[in-house]
């Protein structure tokens, strides 16, 4: 990942400090994600692409957020919680971030930087917004909520050729 990227501090959902550089040499899919959303359901989605290209090195980081019709209201507890009983997810997930307005969290700074949305807006729209990073660390594209998980395969079979 870009020197920038591999240095933002990430917090996991059971509290451990991480940065991106511990996922250095992997595809990265960061995804700002809701369990009370209608796109909830791409958890099971992005779980499968974790499950088929995990050791291919695909990661899939999950990034609850509550900031779009307050759609993950929940403590860390209930968030992991629910995920894995609903939807059985063993992907990493962290602590709940805000991605847009002064309390946004740097990585999706950067991400938004790096990437922006339709009309160069740099504002996460939803949740379930997609942000694909290749195997060296440089941001390959941005996804929109509506795009599915599955729809994803191609280039992530072609970042881990």
């Amino acid at each position: 990942m870009s020197a920038n990227l591999l240095s933002i501090p990430v917090t996991t959902i059971k509290g451990e400090s991480k940065t991106l550089a511990d996922f250095a040499g992997k595809a990265v899919l960061v995804v700002n994600t809701a369990s009370k959303c209608g796109f909830t359901p791409q958890y099971e989605g992005l779980e499968k692409l974790w499950k088929n290209y995990k050791d291919q090195g695909l990661v899939v980081l999950g990034f609850p957020c509550n900031q779009f019709g307050k759609q993950e209201p929940g403590n860390e507890g209930a968030i992991s919680e629910f995920c894995e009983l609903n939807f059985g997810v063993s992907f990493p997930l962290f602590k709940k971030v805000d991605v847009n307005g002064s309390d946004a969290h740097p990585l999706f700074v950067q991400l938004k930087k790096q990437a922006p949305g339709l009309l160069g807006s740099e504002r996460i729209k939803w949740n379930f917004t997609k942000f694909l990073i290749g195997k060296d660390g440089q941001l390959v594209k941005r996804f929109a909520p509506l795009t599915k998980p599955e729809d994803l395969k191609s280039e992530i079979e072609a970042l881990l050729k």
